[in-house]
């Protein structure tokens, strides 16, 4: 309902401040710049746990091993999320609502370390990255306390205790939701409602182990190709594509 909200923010003149990660580091590197100087964002993504498993043996990954994040610590739903990359997917969305970007303008790369946040190149090619230990504290302060800054109790980040900082190129063939995220915004419409609603009810069966890790991105395009996309004025449109697409999604699994 990305288009709604904005829109309704707009209508109100209220001011839309990111608390997640990644959009904070945005928000953060745009400040003090021109919007029309962005040349691209570039949303980081650890690669969850599966960056390196062989593709042959993803179909097999338990759901124990999909809940071991290297990095962060979260909820189930959110850490399967990360192992799929559809997190980054609906972070792409997001930021294309958010920060108004083209969807070609959103790039995602891999960073496994997870200190580099999010970045913002500009149109001289010079790149503004937003670092900074993997702790929710720090974004959710600078939300609360914008355009101040908080005194944290928390340890400050030391490169030195890092040393390299390693960026990837996304592989497709592992990570085809993120494909799905881009087509489903593309499309526009009721379609990223069917993609985040497909995705709730495919990951929740892989969590009771009733499919297996590479069925949960084509449970969710099984039910993208099923919908007849949609414009949508009221959030009451959205509601009921997302109980279609949770239902269509169900169907499938059974």
């Amino acid at each position: 309902a990305g288009e709604i909200f904005v829109a309704a923010a707009k209508k109100k003149r209220v001011r839309l401040l990111p608390v997640d990660s990644e959009h904070s580091a945005i928000f953060q590197c745009l400040q003090g710049n021109q919007r029309t100087e962005v040349d691209k964002i570039i949303l980081t993504a650890s690669g969850g746990p599966f960056l390196r498993t062989p593709l042959g043996r993803l179909d097999k990954v338990t759901v124990k091993q999909a809940l071991q994040h290297p990095n962060w610590k979260m909820g189930q739903k959110i850490t399967i999320d990360s192992a799929t990359m559809m997190n980054k997917g609906l972070e792409v969305i997001e930021a294309h609502w958010e920060f108004d970007m083209e969807p070609s303008a959103i790039q995602v790369v891999i960073h496994p370390q997870s200190v580099v946040h999010s970045m913002v190149r500009y149109q001289d090619g010079s790149i503004i990255a937003q670092l900074g230990i993997a702790d929710m504290r720090i974004p959710i302060a600078y939300a609360l306390s914008f355009p101040h800054r908080l005194k944290g109790s928390w340890s400050p980040l030391d490169l030195t205790e890092h040393g390299e900082l390693n960026f990837l190129p996304v592989e497709k063939k592992r990570f085809p939701a993120l494909a799905l995220a881009y087509e489903a915004l593309n499309e526009g419409g009721t379609m990223p409602a069917v993609l985040n609603a497909a995705n709730e009810i495919a990951v929740d069966a892989f969590l009771s182990r009733r499919i297996g890790f590479r069925e949960i991105h084509r449970i969710i395009m099984r039910t993208m190709q099923k919908h007849a996309n949609r414009a949508a004025k009221e959030i009451g449109e959205v509601l009921e594509v997302d109980r279609w697409a949770r239902g269509q999604a169900a169907a499938f699994i059974q």
